[in-house]
Formats: structure tokens, sequence, C-alpha cells
């Protein structure tokens, strides 16, 4: 016997999911292709290998007989602001608290467990920003939220400040409508990214982008055209999401204590992150998203914005100098 839509949505918000949303995958089969290829044939992904998985475009592959992908959001939102100030480092709000990973599998793992257990032939697969599935795709396509054009997912009751999962499963669950996009001719969030890292509407050239750089790229030293442009970054980069006008007007903060920050996350220092210890590291980013960003690449990302700053200044000495 199939669980209603209510038995679902009550087993969700009991386990403090705060959005819940269905795709049936035979309503999708006839689709042209998705942009993803596109996206990769451009060099797009830098030196993100994984986004070329064949399994990421053929959602089965996970699960050869799924015939739903039930969708989820959680609201990660805090009410703390960042101090002002040149000598602050920035770290992305998704990594001031508790690792998301941790907190949505262990959800998402007693949601699995308690289908499973309607019926012995139901199975499930759950997957939180950890397989080759499309999670923003298949968010907007089960009604959670849109592709907005700075390539985040917004939702109208949270902005994009949401984490994302899926359930697959053989059930062949009644779908929701898919969404529809509401970002109309705003552009703030491709005027207000420093290194043009938006290239198109609902495109981001992970070569140019201040996240994948501090986050990803395991490299001695940034680019030039990245490391002038930090602008306090050390850790993902939140500025698209900032200027939101959806996120201005929509952003609330979660109930939920894991997403909290950890001590010294929303005010570090440059100079204290230029030369973090790794003892230092173990105590300001327990079980957090932020330990892919490794010691040696917080010590380089501060001391390229240190080095921003410096040259800026002298910059400006020139400058005044020049017009005496």
């Amino acid at each position: 016997m199939l669980p209603t839509r209510s038995q679902l949505q009550q087993k969700l918000t009991e386990l403090d999911f705060h959005k819940i949303g269905i795709a049936r995958l035979s309503d999708w089969d006839h689709e042209p292709p998705t942009d993803l290829q596109t996206w990769l044939d451009n060099g797009y992904q830098a030196d993100l290998a994984w986004m070329n998985a064949p399994r990421r475009q053929d959602v089965r592959s996970l699960l050869p007989d799924a015939q739903s992908i039930i969708c989820v959001a959680l609201n990660y939102y805090t009410d703390h602001d960042r101090p002002d100030g040149p000598e602050y480092a920035k770290l992305s709000r998704y990594g001031w608290g508790r690792d998301y990973h941790k907190v949505l599998h262990k959800r998402l793992k007693a949601f699995s467990l308690w289908l499973e257990s309607l019926d012995p032939s139901i199975k499930t697969r759950y997957y939180a920003d950890t397989g080759p599935i499309q999670d923003k795709l298949w968010a907007q396509r089960s009604g959670l939220g849109w592709i907005a054009k700075n390539s985040n997912v917004i939702t109208r009751e949270f902005g994009s400040w949401v984490f994302l999962g899926e359930i697959l499963t053989n059930l062949d669950l009644e779908p929701d409508a898919p969404h529809s996009a509401h970002c109309g001719t705003c552009t703030r969030c491709i005027d207000a990214c420093p290194t043009g890292a938006i290239v198109s509407p609902h495109t981001v050239d992970a070569n140019r982008c201040i996240a994948y750089h501090t986050i990803e790229n395991r490299s001695p030293q940034l680019p030039d055209n990245i490391a002038n442009n930090l602008n306090g970054w050390v850790a993902g980069c939140d500025i698209c999401q900032d200027v939101c006008p959806w996120n201005q007007r929509f952003a609330t903060p979660t109930h939920l204590p894991d997403f909290q920050p950890y001590d010294g996350n929303v005010n570090p220092t440059l100079t204290e992150l230029a030369d973090i210890s790794q003892d230092d590291y173990d105590r300001r980013f327990p079980a957090s998203a932020l330990r892919r960003i490794k010691p040696d690449m917080l010590r380089r990302n501060a001391l390229a914005n240190l080095n921003s700053q410096i040259q800026d200044s002298s910059d400006i000495l020139t400058s005044q100098g020049d017009s005496e």
C-alpha cells in the first residue's frame, strides 16, 4: 500500500525537514537534455572531475527501478551578521555550523528506513550532495524552488539558504508541479560577482568562481584574477546570495541548533587564519563542512587577501604621489 501524501509530509515534518517535493521520473523521460553537458563541454567545471560522471545524467543508474524522487530542503539561515572591516575574514554561511552532510544524512536515513518498513518491496537510496545526482534540477522539477540566475535554488519561503537532499524510491508517487522561475529581469547576482563567474543566467564558470578556488583549488597559489578580488573571502563566497532580493526579503532564521555558528566562525580575522595551526583548525571547525578546506589552504586564502590589501594601499599611495 502506497503511503499517502499526508503520511509522507507528517514523517518528513517529524524529521525537521522544512520543504518536500516529489517528481515522477517518467514525466521527464522525453524532456530535452539538461544544460549539464553544455556546461561540461565549455570546461566550466574546472577540476571538478566528478561532475563528468555519466550517472549524473541518468538517475535510474543509481536505482534501476526508481520511479520517484522525494526532494527535501533544510533551512540553514541564521540571523548573524558579519562585522564590517577589512581585517575580518569571511566564511560562507553554509559552513558556520555543523557539517550539513551529517545533518541531512541522519534525517534522510531515518526517513528511508521508515519508508522501507512499510513494505518489504519498497526500495530507497538517499543523497545529500554526496552522489551523482542533479539535486538542483530535481529540486525544481519537484516544486521545491527554481534554479536562479546564480545557479542556486531559490525557495519562496527561505530564499536560497537551503540544503537539498533526495530519496530515490521504486514507489510511483503522485508528483508535485514543477516550480516556475521568478528572477524576472533582476541581474543583481550577475552584476555583483567581482570575478564575472556568472557568465550567463544560470551558468557559473568554476574557473572564475571565488567559492571554487577557496574550497577546491589545491594549488599553492591562487590565480591573480581570484586573489585580487577575494574581498575578504577565505572559505566559499556568498556575494550572489547576499544581494539576492529573495534572500533579503524572505530569509528566515532556522530553528535547528546544528546550524548555529561555531565560536569564531562569524568574525575570524585574516591574520588569525593566515597563521592558523592544526590545533586551532580542529578547534574552530569540528564536524564542519569546511574541513574540506585544509589548514594550508586557509592560510593561502587569508594571505592572498592580506597581500591584495597591501597592494591596494600601495596603488593608492602611488596614485596620490602621481597627482601631486
